[in-house]
């Protein structure tokens, strides 16, 4: 009878692996840097001994914690509130009627922006989806945030990723938007996940910290350090993660995609000069994982490194992957920002940012769906 059982269990044992190892063969897991892309990627300063580095010593996890104290912890921890138990009020605009001259920005929820800049329209780290994992089932959209999808966006100039995290980076958006995009813009080695979803070499530039590529005469972008970690798989760090600083002879705007605090912020600022307007991460922060993501603390003081006039909170209101309250983030930066001189707007998603410095209200508008 044990025997049985234990044949059983084995041939179970077997059936998991050979469908775990099945799935993982699947296109939205993308794909390493081939050899072509290597010789770049070696020669960069920033790779050594085989993976992408961050300026400072940045550990995955701090205070001790592994993967399994976490979920442990979590357990026992009080439960918070880390979904909106009413729906989150939004306002979707209709992208193919605004005025491709005026400058502006539209939070879509989480990281994900559409962005009008120096005549040109750009989405950065779009994701449409309601999952921002490759299981189905896991890290769900909060209700009535999945706002638009592809069809809701025009032609677009540019589509600019930070990173392969795959709430930055989406299958399934990256697929639906292939029609529509001339040109991709990202770091080392992501480009090797949009050959593979079948989108043209030719339109991919990849670039590293630092990197500088001039659209037109009237737009720059330029790639800059962020302190994080990349991967789709169980392998790290083999594409880089960045931040994009975007510039139009009227105005210098920043993306700080994924990143923990740093002195890389004060750099950025002397490099580049001040800011107009800078959207950092300022959620989904945990003790354990210090490093990779700011708290709304230390997003505050990274808005005033960069000298700039407004700021937007980002990697937040719409997934949840810390164990924080939704709402905490957005509390917790308001009374922060009322120690620096930047303006704190928080717009709606969907809600145009106009940049042009017309009078604009922004809200507290996650206390309504308290």
């Amino acid at each position: 009878m044990i025997k049985k059982l234990l044949i059983g269990f084995a041939c179970l044992l077997a059936l998991l692996a050979v469908f775990t190892y099945a799935y993982f063969q699947h296109a939205l897991f993308g794909s390493l840097p081939d050899a072509a892309k290597l010789d770049r990627i070696q020669s960069s300063p920033n790779y050594a001994q085989g993976a992408f580095k961050n300026q400072l010593e940045t550990p995955f996890l701090t205070n001790g914690a592994t993967q399994l104290s976490i979920r442990i912890e979590n357990w026992l921890a009080d439960k918070k509130i880390t979904r909106p138990e009413h729906l989150i009020p939004t306002e979707k605009t209709d992208l193919f009627s605004l005025n491709p001259k005026d400058d502006l920005v539209i939070w879509l929820g989480h990281s994900s922006w559409y962005l009008q800049l120096g005549g040109k329209r750009m989405l950065i780290d779009p994701v449409f989806s309601d999952y921002a994992a490759p299981v189905p089932g896991m890290i769900k959209a909060f209700d009535g945030t999945s706002l638009y999808s592809a069809a809701d966006i025009p032609a677009l100039d540019l589509l600019l990723i930070t990173h392969d995290h795959y709430d930055h980076l989406d299958y399934h958006s990256i697929l639906a938007l292939k029609p529509l995009v001339k040109q991709v813009v990202t770091g080392l080695g992501v480009g090797s996940h949009f050959e593979l979803w079948g989108y043209d070499p030719s339109l991919i530039q990849e670039l590293d910290w630092y990197g500088e590529l001039e659209i037109s005469a009237d737009l720059k972008i330029h790639a800059t350090p962020a302190r994080h970690y990349s991967g789709r798989t169980f392998i790290r760090n083999q594409s880089l993660w960045l931040g994009f600083v975007i510039e139009s002879q009227q105005r210098r705007l920043f993306f700080s995609g994924d990143s923990g605090y740093g002195p890389h912020f004060s750099e950025i600022r002397s490099k580049y000069g001040a800011f107009d307007w800078v959207t950092l991460d300022s959620g989904q922060y945990d003790p354990r994982w210090a490093h990779l993501h700011m708290t709304p603390e230390q997003a505050a003081q990274a808005a005033d490194d960069l000298n700039t006039r407004a700021m937007t909170p980002a990697h937040v209101g719409r997934f949840t992957l810390a164990p924080h309250d939704w709402f905490e983030p957005f509390e917790r930066l308001s009374k922060a920002s009322q120690n620096y001189d930047y303006q704190l707007w928080t717009p709606l998603i969907g809600q145009a940012i106009y940049l042009d410095g017309r009078e604009q209200a922004f809200k507290p508008w996650w206390k309504a769906a308290l």
